[in-house]
Protein backbone atom coordinates (compact mmCIF):
# COMPACT_ATOMS: atom_id res chain seq x y z
CA UNK A 1 0.00 0.00 0.00
CA UNK A 2 2.81 2.44 0.88
CA UNK A 3 4.58 1.65 -2.39
CA UNK A 4 1.40 2.32 -4.38
CA UNK A 5 0.89 5.61 -2.56
CA UNK A 6 4.48 6.67 -3.19
CA UNK A 7 4.19 5.67 -6.83
CA UNK A 8 1.02 7.74 -7.25
CA UNK A 9 2.61 10.75 -5.53
CA UNK A 10 5.72 10.36 -7.68
CA UNK A 11 3.66 10.17 -10.90
CA UNK A 12 1.60 13.17 -9.84
CA UNK A 13 4.71 15.22 -9.09
CA UNK A 14 6.46 14.10 -12.29
CA UNK A 15 3.41 15.00 -14.40
CA UNK A 16 3.22 18.43 -12.74
CA UNK A 17 6.92 19.11 -13.35
CA UNK A 18 6.65 17.99 -17.00
CA UNK A 19 3.58 20.15 -17.58
CA UNK A 20 5.27 23.14 -15.96
CA UNK A 21 8.37 22.66 -18.15
CA UNK A 22 6.23 22.53 -21.30
CA UNK A 23 4.38 25.65 -20.18
CA UNK A 24 7.67 27.47 -19.55
CA UNK A 25 8.90 26.43 -23.00
CA UNK A 26 5.76 27.86 -24.61
CA UNK A 27 6.20 31.14 -22.72
CA UNK A 28 9.87 31.33 -23.73
CA UNK A 29 9.09 30.81 -27.43
CA UNK A 30 6.34 33.46 -27.22
CA UNK A 31 8.86 35.89 -25.73
CA UNK A 32 11.35 35.28 -28.52
CA UNK A 33 9.17 36.80 -31.25
CA UNK A 34 7.32 39.11 -28.84
CA UNK A 35 4.34 39.23 -31.19
CA UNK A 36 6.36 40.22 -34.24
CA UNK A 37 5.62 38.71 -37.64
CA UNK A 38 8.92 40.05 -39.02
CA UNK A 39 12.48 39.23 -38.04
CA UNK A 40 15.80 41.03 -37.92
CA UNK A 41 17.56 40.60 -41.26
CA UNK A 42 14.37 40.45 -43.31
CA UNK A 43 13.30 43.04 -45.85
CA UNK A 44 10.75 45.32 -44.17
CA UNK A 45 7.23 45.16 -45.59
CA UNK A 46 6.84 48.21 -47.83
CA UNK A 47 3.48 47.72 -49.53
CA UNK A 48 1.70 50.51 -47.67
CA UNK A 49 1.49 54.27 -47.54
CA UNK A 50 2.16 56.37 -44.46
CA UNK A 51 -0.22 59.33 -44.16
CA UNK A 52 1.24 61.85 -41.74
CA UNK A 53 -0.94 64.04 -39.54
CA UNK A 54 -0.08 67.08 -41.69
CA UNK A 55 -1.48 65.31 -44.78
CA UNK A 56 1.91 64.44 -46.30
CA UNK A 57 2.18 60.90 -47.69
CA UNK A 58 5.26 58.72 -47.95
CA UNK A 59 6.27 55.08 -48.31
CA UNK A 60 9.20 53.01 -47.14
CA UNK A 61 10.20 52.67 -50.81
CA UNK A 62 10.45 56.48 -51.03
CA UNK A 63 12.55 56.52 -47.86
CA UNK A 64 15.16 54.03 -49.18
CA UNK A 65 18.64 55.39 -48.63
CA UNK A 66 17.63 56.68 -45.19
CA UNK A 67 17.58 54.93 -41.85
CA UNK A 68 13.93 54.62 -40.81
CA UNK A 69 12.48 53.96 -37.40
CA UNK A 70 8.80 53.13 -37.20
CA UNK A 71 7.55 53.55 -33.66
CA UNK A 72 4.19 51.86 -33.25
CA UNK A 73 2.29 53.88 -30.67
CA UNK A 74 -1.13 55.05 -29.45
CA UNK A 75 -2.36 57.87 -27.23
CA UNK A 76 -3.83 55.43 -24.69
CA UNK A 77 -0.49 53.60 -24.26
CA UNK A 78 1.25 54.68 -21.04
CA UNK A 79 4.48 52.87 -21.99
CA UNK A 80 4.49 54.72 -25.34
CA UNK A 81 4.16 58.01 -23.47
CA UNK A 82 7.09 56.99 -21.26
CA UNK A 83 9.27 56.13 -24.26
CA UNK A 84 8.46 59.04 -26.57
CA UNK A 85 10.53 61.73 -24.78
CA UNK A 86 13.55 59.40 -25.07
CA UNK A 87 12.91 58.85 -28.77
CA UNK A 88 12.63 62.62 -29.20
CA UNK A 89 15.84 63.44 -27.33
CA UNK A 90 18.12 60.43 -27.84
CA UNK A 91 17.17 59.52 -31.41
CA UNK A 92 15.33 62.30 -33.23
CA UNK A 93 17.20 65.36 -31.98
CA UNK A 94 20.53 63.57 -32.28
CA UNK A 95 20.17 62.03 -35.76
CA UNK A 96 17.42 63.89 -37.67
CA UNK A 97 19.99 65.78 -39.77
CA UNK A 98 22.08 62.67 -40.40
CA UNK A 99 19.88 60.65 -42.75
CA UNK A 100 17.41 59.29 -40.19
CA UNK A 101 13.62 59.39 -40.36
CA UNK A 102 11.53 58.63 -37.25
CA UNK A 103 7.79 58.19 -37.70
CA UNK A 104 5.39 57.30 -34.94
CA UNK A 105 2.65 55.12 -36.43
CA UNK A 106 -0.44 55.68 -34.31
CA UNK A 107 -2.54 52.56 -34.01
CA UNK A 108 -6.14 52.96 -35.12
CA UNK A 109 -7.01 56.43 -33.81
CA UNK A 110 -8.68 59.34 -35.65
CA UNK A 111 -6.71 62.31 -36.95
CA UNK A 112 -7.87 64.81 -34.30
CA UNK A 113 -6.88 62.47 -31.46
CA UNK A 114 -3.47 61.78 -33.03
CA UNK A 115 -2.83 65.50 -33.57
CA UNK A 116 -3.69 66.22 -29.91
CA UNK A 117 -1.45 63.33 -28.82
CA UNK A 118 1.40 64.78 -30.91
CA UNK A 119 0.93 68.19 -29.31
CA UNK A 120 0.54 66.82 -25.76
CA UNK A 121 3.74 64.80 -26.06
CA UNK A 122 5.73 67.83 -27.27
CA UNK A 123 7.50 65.78 -29.93
CA UNK A 124 8.72 67.11 -33.26
CA UNK A 125 9.01 63.84 -35.17
CA UNK A 126 6.06 62.97 -37.40
CA UNK A 127 3.11 60.80 -36.49
CA UNK A 128 1.24 58.80 -39.11
CA UNK A 129 -2.25 57.35 -39.05
CA UNK A 130 -2.87 53.61 -39.07
CA UNK A 131 -6.61 53.05 -39.48
CA UNK A 132 -7.61 49.52 -38.54
CA UNK A 133 -3.98 48.84 -37.54
CA UNK A 134 -3.29 47.69 -41.10
CA UNK A 135 0.34 48.84 -41.07
CA UNK A 136 0.88 47.43 -37.58
CA UNK A 137 -0.50 44.10 -38.83
CA UNK A 138 2.27 43.87 -41.44
CA UNK A 139 4.88 43.86 -38.66
CA UNK A 140 3.18 42.27 -35.65
CA UNK A 141 0.19 40.20 -34.72
CA UNK A 142 -2.74 42.62 -34.39
CA UNK A 143 -3.51 41.15 -30.96
CA UNK A 144 -0.04 42.25 -29.81
CA UNK A 145 0.46 45.58 -28.12
CA UNK A 146 2.40 48.74 -28.67
CA UNK A 147 4.97 50.33 -28.03
CA UNK A 148 7.45 48.78 -30.41
CA UNK A 149 10.21 50.15 -32.64
CA UNK A 150 11.31 48.77 -35.99
CA UNK A 151 14.71 50.04 -37.15
CA UNK A 152 15.21 49.73 -40.90
CA UNK A 153 18.54 50.28 -42.65
CA UNK A 154 19.17 52.23 -45.85
CA UNK A 155 18.54 49.10 -47.94
CA UNK A 156 15.12 48.48 -46.38
CA UNK A 157 16.19 45.62 -44.10
CA UNK A 158 15.09 45.32 -40.50
CA UNK A 159 18.10 45.63 -38.19
CA UNK A 160 16.53 46.08 -34.76
CA UNK A 161 13.21 45.36 -33.03
CA UNK A 162 12.07 46.52 -29.61
CA UNK A 163 9.00 45.80 -27.53
CA UNK A 164 7.80 47.93 -24.62
CA UNK A 165 10.21 50.41 -23.09
CA UNK A 166 13.19 48.83 -21.42
CA UNK A 167 16.12 51.18 -20.69
CA UNK A 168 18.75 48.57 -21.53
CA UNK A 169 17.08 47.56 -24.78
CA UNK A 170 16.55 51.21 -25.70
CA UNK A 171 20.23 52.00 -25.06
CA UNK A 172 21.18 49.06 -27.27
CA UNK A 173 18.88 50.37 -30.00
CA UNK A 174 20.51 53.82 -29.76
CA UNK A 175 23.93 52.19 -30.23
CA UNK A 176 22.66 50.29 -33.28
CA UNK A 177 21.20 53.50 -34.74
CA UNK A 178 24.44 55.36 -34.09
CA UNK A 179 26.38 52.63 -35.86
CA UNK A 180 24.02 52.76 -38.85
CA UNK A 181 24.17 56.56 -39.07
CA UNK A 182 27.96 56.53 -38.82
CA UNK A 183 28.35 53.59 -41.23
CA UNK A 184 29.80 51.29 -38.59
CA UNK A 185 28.84 47.66 -38.16
CA UNK A 186 25.68 47.73 -36.07
CA UNK A 187 25.04 45.00 -33.57
CA UNK A 188 21.60 43.61 -34.01
CA UNK A 189 19.32 42.09 -31.40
Amino acid sequence: MNNKFLLIVYLFLFTGVAARAQSAQAVDSANIDRGYLVKVGEQAPDDFELVLTNGTKTTLKQLRGKIVILQFTASWCSVCRQEMPHLQKDIWETYKNKGLVLIGVDRDEPLNKVQKFHQDMKITYDLALDPGAGIFGKFANKKSGVTRNVVINRDGRIVYLTRLYDQQEFASMVKAVDALVNNKTASIN
